[in-house]
């Protein structure tokens, strides 16, 4: 595990076996050697000041059959596409005032983080979302708490994403070195 904050490492530390590795470090500046079947990079590209970079540095990384699993939020989810509707946000792409706290520098759909991924050598073996998001976050939370959608319907939300992977969440790739 490569992570930036030693707090954290710490923290993790308490939660898996204690054959994990981790490493302190940034994937910009980490150095690593080219031996990794498996890279996941989840929920971490949007929050890079250099994307393609980063992905060309994971890319050396595997080994020459390995796989780069990269999930990234969806620019392109149903509530996203909603609020832009609503006026709330601008475009589907706009990273908003919570995302930028959180430290986001941008928001990805499939077409754009696909060009990222093919920008850095990587080629796509497959493509997908994970979990269809008609509402907002709080909204869910909301709805969750007074009873209003239960988990049948979280069920169907995550096979509809299966069905329709532009409208979901989150959305992935899976690439290998090209």
């Amino acid at each position: 595990v490569i992570e930036a904050a030693d707090s954290l490492i710490e923290i993790a530390k308490t939660r898996v076996p204690a054959n994990v590795r981790f490493i302190h470090s940034t994937i910009e500046t980490a150095e690593l050697e080219p031996a990794y079947d498996s890279i996941f990079l989840v929920h971490t590209l949007e929050h890079l000041d250099h994307p393609v970079e980063a992905l060309s540095r994971i890319r050396n990384w595997l080994s020459p059959t390995g796989r780069l699993f990269v999930v990234v939020p969806n620019a392109d989810a149903a509530s996203r596409q909603i609020a832009v509707k609503m006026g709330l946000m601008e475009t589907n792409n706009s990273v908003t005032a919570g995302e930028l706290a959180h430290g986001h520098r941008r928001t990805y759909s499939l077409d754009t983080l696909e060009y990222d991924v093919r920008q850095a050598g990587l080629n796509i073996e497959s493509r997908g979302g994970v979990f269809f998001k008609p509402f907002a976050n709080f909204q869910f939370d909301l709805l969750l708490k007074n009873k209003v959608i239960d988990e049948a319907y979280l069920d169907g939300c995550y096979a509809l994403g299966m069905q329709y992977p532009e409208l979901t969440a989150s959305i992935y790739l899976v690439c290998t070195r090209g």
